[in-house]
């Protein structure tokens, strides 16, 4: 591809750009953002990265430049380093990097070499934990997950929602007004929170070609597989999504898709650096340290019909709304004959938390001890330690 029709791809990245009014938070930061270092948005395919970029190039006070990797032919540091010399560029925003074979080695170079800015997108954070090159002081990663619930509200509906602490729902400090929310988090965990289905009436179709995409394209990109490899990792995804959440983990995997423990782990580490998959570690004394595994929200969809998937849906939103927020979540593991509750998160220690439907109750904190103890249920309730989970995603971002 010429240099006029990358340029051509710009111009119409900006008219694009034109499209979106509303901005997610993570926009506003990175245009704050004054320092020196690369900027890197790393997040799931149909998130919307590639539409804050669009943003940053309509909205760019200095000379800017918009291009998609997957669109490109030839080499990225010669192409910046064209643009910089003769159309004095100096804000480049490169678009889905981890399909560049040499993406980390030129971004290194880029920023040893030239007096430039770089806003880069990824749909995995891959290479990124692994690279060889040192880019930790030349490159700021930041993570962009799909909508909160109160984001959904916003950007579907138009609702403005209080924004919440975790003090303040285990307090009971909960506004009057953001109770009406709870209407929308069964449309949400369905498909909504992804920014792609504010335009597509059908999200879990269009979520079932970018699973494939990322799959076949994304992961091969990074780690190097063979083809039926490939195949036992949406083997392994079927025998996740369509199982319950209790059990999960890398000895279950290995035992029910027919691979190496030493694999299993492998490949659910690929999943969770392609935000298809969340490892939740255990937490406390004796306990094999095996992660327990939930999927991100909603590919359990995928696999099994609402009805039957909507125990490991909450327990999905709970962790991953939680991980949005940048929190450590741990599971409890029990000793035998000892029930536990789910979930303990960092910075919160002083409570434990069980994430369930409406039979919720105080049986399953037995054992647990002094902490506090909260119930995340599917319901509105609020009396006693009982607190409706879709408050979770008005938590303030």
């Amino acid at each position: 591809m010429n240099i006029n029709q990358l340029l051509e791809f710009d111009r119409l990245a900006r008219e694009d750009g034109k499209k979106y009014d509303k901005k997610r938070a993570l926009y506003e930061t990175i245009a704050r953002d004054a320092g020196a270092h690369f900027i890197g948005i790393v997040g799931p395919r149909g998130v919307g990265k590639t539409i804050i970029l669009k943003q940053l190039a309509l909205a760019a006070s200095e000379r800017s430049f918009y291009v998609s990797l997957d669109a490109m032919d030839g080499d990225l540091f010669d192409l910046v380093k064209t643009l910089h010399e003769t159309m004095q560029i100096k804000l480049f925003l490169l678009d889905e990097v981890h399909v560049y074979p040499r993406f980390e080695s030129d971004l290194k170079k880029l920023y040893d070499v030239l007096d430039i800015k770089v806003i880069f997108t990824s749909s995995t954070a891959l290479g990124m934990y692994e690279s060889g090159y040192d880019l930790s002081r030349r490159i700021l990663l930041k993570k962009l997950y799909p909508f909160t619930l109160r984001e959904y509200a916003q950007f579907r509906y138009g609702q403005e929602f209080s924004a919440l602490t975790l003090r303040d729902i285990v307090q009971g400090k909960i506004p009057a007004d953001v109770f009406k929310a709870g209407e929308h988090f069964l449309p949400y965990i369905q498909g909504g929170l992804m920014p792609f289905a504010l335009r597509e009436p059908q999200p879990l179709a269009l979520l079932e070609n970018i699973l494939k995409t990322i799959i076949r394209k994304d992961i091969p990109h990074i780690a190097k597989l063979l083809t039926d490899e490939l195949e036992k990792i949406e083997q392994l995804l079927r025998f996740i999504g369509r199982s319950g959440v209790d059990g999960i983990n890398y000895s279950s995997a290995s035992q029910n898709v027919h691979i190496t423990k030493y694999k299993a782990e492998q490949y659910i580490t690929l999943l969770e650096r392609a935000f298809i998959l969340h490892r939740v570690m255990p937490i406390g004394s004796n306990v094999m340290k095996e992660p327990k595994v939930v999927m991100a929200l909603p590919y359990r969809l995928l696999y099994k019909p609402l009805d039957e998937a909507i125990g490991g849906l909450r327990e999905d939103f709970f962790v991953e709304t939680f991980r949005a927020q940048g929190k450590e979540v741990f599971y409890l593991k029990s000793t035998r004959g000892t029930k536990t509750p789910d979930y303990l998160i960092r910075d919160f220690e002083d409570i434990v938390f069980e994430v369930g439907g409406k039979g919720k109750g105080r049986s399953q904190f037995k054992g647990v001890g002094n902490k506090r103890k909260i119930i995340f249920a599917d319901s509105y309730a609020m009396a006693g330690i009982r607190r409706p989970l879709f408050l979770a995603g008005l938590l303030n971002v």
